[in-house]
């Protein structure tokens, strides 16, 4: 059996809300699998939620642009948060944010590419900026979407300066429709997205592992009814809706009116254009998000950053 550690508990409880002799049982008959803890506890009506984002663990920026048919977000991340208001470093993240625009989102690629008006990479660059800042920072990752006809629309949320903050995000519009309407459009879905933190874009998109588990809780919790076999089945069905409507972009409550499906907002949109209008794609990085940490001693870091 393996060994239920203090960390691995104090993950589960971070991740359900649960109390922590629950979160030590659900361990236990897990063999101390987290992922499958999390789904005992919620069978049991133990768990606050089944998801919660990626807790942010890294600082840094991201920086998210776009010109007219394509855009680009990237994070490029720093030791401490000090680094995110130098402006050094807000350059380089808006220098390779438009590189990925016209360029390739593959971060061994990009890192090979010439840096503008310097005559090296930019990784070259990079290491330039590590030893000036005097922090270690990493090129994560970064992401392009572009349309054929349409538009691709850019939002930054918690920005420190133009383009760059906390939540970047892209929305790709395919339409024959151009001008201010669909731009208007293209930004309010990218608002929507920074908030609502959609997974997918559809329901086609979810993959059928998702479904399937979500389906397995759902079913153990409409079991514990006492409800028959085909009530229960409706009651999954049901609140496989409700599921749907937390993570597909195009079920979710649009949250700029708080009422329409984000689907019949795009549908009112295109019928006000003339013209059809479909979100082929988004992207959507949160600082940090993923990126695991050992916790920081802040006056250690004043200190250090006073010695340096």
């Amino acid at each position: 059996m393996a060994e239920i550690t203090a960390a691995l508990v104090k993950e589960l409880r971070e991740r359900t809300g649960a109390g922590m002799m629950d979160c030590k049982r659900a361990l236990g008959d897990t063999s101390g699998d987290v992922e499958a803890a999390v789904d005992w506890l919620r069978k049991k009506g133990l768990a606050a939620a089944a998801k919660k984002a990626g807790r942010v663990a890294a600082d840094g920026l991201v920086g998210a642009a776009a010109r007219g048919t394509a855009g680009a977000v990237v994070e490029v991340n720093s030791e401490t948060d000090f680094v995110a208001r130098n402006e050094l470093f807000q350059a380089f993240v808006r220098a390779v944010a438009a590189l990925v625009i016209t360029g390739n989102s593959d971060i061994e690629a990009l890192k090979q590419m010439p840096y503008p008006g310097t005559g090296r990479t930019v990784a070259e660059e990079l290491t330039e900026l590590v030893g000036r800042i005097g922090e270690n920072l990493v090129l994560r990752r970064a992401a392009r979407l572009a349309v054929g006809k349409g538009h691709v629309a850019s939002y930054v949320h918690n920005s420190l300066a133009p383009g760059l903050g906390k939540i970047g995000v892209l929305v790709a519009l395919e339409a024959e429709a151009s001008g201010e309407a669909i731009e208007t459009l293209g930004r309010q879905l990218a608002m929507h997205v920074a908030a609502a933190n959609p997974q997918y874009l559809d329901t086609a998109a979810v993959p059928g592992s998702a479904l399937d588990r979500e389906r397995a809780v759902l079913r153990e919790q409409a079991q514990g009814s006492g409800k028959t076999e085909a009530i229960v089945e409706r009651m999954v069905e049901g609140r496989l809706r409700k599921f749907y409507e937390e993570v597909v972009l195009l079920d979710q409550i649009f949250v700029v009116d708080g009422e329409s499906r984000v689907s019949k907002v795009v549908e009112a949109a295109a019928k006000t254009a003339g013209k059809p209008i479909r979100v082929a794609g988004f992207v959507r990085f949160a600082l940090g998000e993923g990126v695991e940490r050992p916790p920081s001693d802040f006056a250690a870091e004043v200190d250090a950053q006073l010695k340096s």
